[in-house]
């Protein structure tokens, strides 16, 4: 018998509850793996409330997590019993001491890196690897907006930026969090709360505003952030923790400069093991080195039955960093 997360109908952090399941064997190119540390994603939110649909109910829930293989399904090669191991992009299900995953969602985690390191990393980095290095290729002293720096994908936004010699303004809602992405290595800081964010982009750039945003707040951000970009410059709307941007009238796009937008999400740039390998490697290497580093403070850190408190505290929006759910 196992232990898991599941909800039968979506809303707020109480529709989920911490059940007994007896795990299936994995089936043909599936792994098992004994969760050691749970990826906590805002996306994950999504799912719960119903933002983003689930195909059926009860669902499971959460797609990161970190481990050790426990069984092999028929026709995998690639992984062995025993093996540490990181996935992310699983089917739902991650909030659990047991889960079934694809081979081709699993990446081989090397000993210098912890199952709490990668769980709290991996999604994150590999989302910050297709924003920084894909969607738009960040150069070194180039000037960017990125929203919610001190947030988990924020953070390694900063060390992942300052690593590329770039110059990132990451916006933040106080002066803790502003000082937080500074240490990180964001180059200037903007208290949304107290400041204007387009006039702090125009000042910091000195009217010439960025070629690129990153925004994963969505609906309260929309317009300013198009107001940030230069003519002919890159809105890259990732997330939604203020609520989805509807409604769009695609004519602010041409008043506002022929801007461009994108939607991107990872399944999009990460689309078999050979890419996963790819940006796994990148990632890996940048916390093995030092230039990363993933520290998840242990009030951040919640039992998997306490999954609702868990929550609540990321939609309070007064975390920093990554959260984890530990078996």
């Amino acid at each position: 018998m196992a232990k898991r997360i599941q909800f039968a109908a979506h809303g707020g952090p109480e529709v989920m509850e911490y059940v007994d399941f007896t795990p299936v064997d994995p089936g043909p190119g599936e792994v098992q793996i004994e969760n050691k540390a749970i990826g906590i994603n805002y996306i994950d939110t999504y799912v719960r409330s119903g933002l983003y649909p689930t195909r059926s109910l009860p669902s499971g829930l959460g797609t990161e997590a970190a481990g050790v293989v426990s069984k092999v399904g028929p026709g995998v090669e690639e992984f062995n019993t025993g093996d540490r191991v990181v996935y992310a992009q699983s089917p739902q299900g991650a909030y659990a001491t047991v889960h079934n995953v694809p081979a081709e969602k699993l990446a081989l985690l090397p000993s210098a890196i912890s199952f709490e390191q990668a769980a709290a990393a991996f999604l994150k980095g590999l989302t910050v690897f297709y924003l920084l290095r894909q969607t738009y290729e960040i150069k070194p002293n180039e000037i960017f907006l990125f929203h919610a720096a001190a947030g988990g994908v924020g953070r390694i936004a900063c060390q992942w930026s300052k690593a590329l010699g770039a110059k990132m303004i990451g916006t933040v809602g106080s002066a803790e969090k502003a000082a937080l992405a500074k240490r990180a290595g964001a180059w200037e800081t903007i208290n949304y709360r107290e400041e204007n964010v387009p006039e702090r982009v125009a000042a910091l750039t000195h009217g010439n505003k960025v070629n690129v945003v990153y925004d994963s707040v969505g609906k309260n951000t929309w317009e300013a952030s198009l107001d940030c970009l230069r003519r002919r410059g890159l809105m890259v709307s990732f997330g939604n923790s203020s609520g989805p941007v509807t409604g769009v009238n695609l004519g602010i796009l041409n008043q506002k400069g022929s801007l461009y937008v994108t939607r991107p999400s990872i399944n999009g740039y990460i689309t078999d093991a050979a890419s996963l390998k790819h940006a796994a490697d990148e990632l890996f290497s940048m916390i093995a080195s030092g230039v990363i580093k993933v520290d998840v403070p242990d009030q951040q850190k919640f039992p998997l039955a306490e999954v609702q408190r868990a929550h609540q505290a990321i939609e309070s929006r007064q975390t920093n960093g990554s959260l984890l759910l530990i078996p």
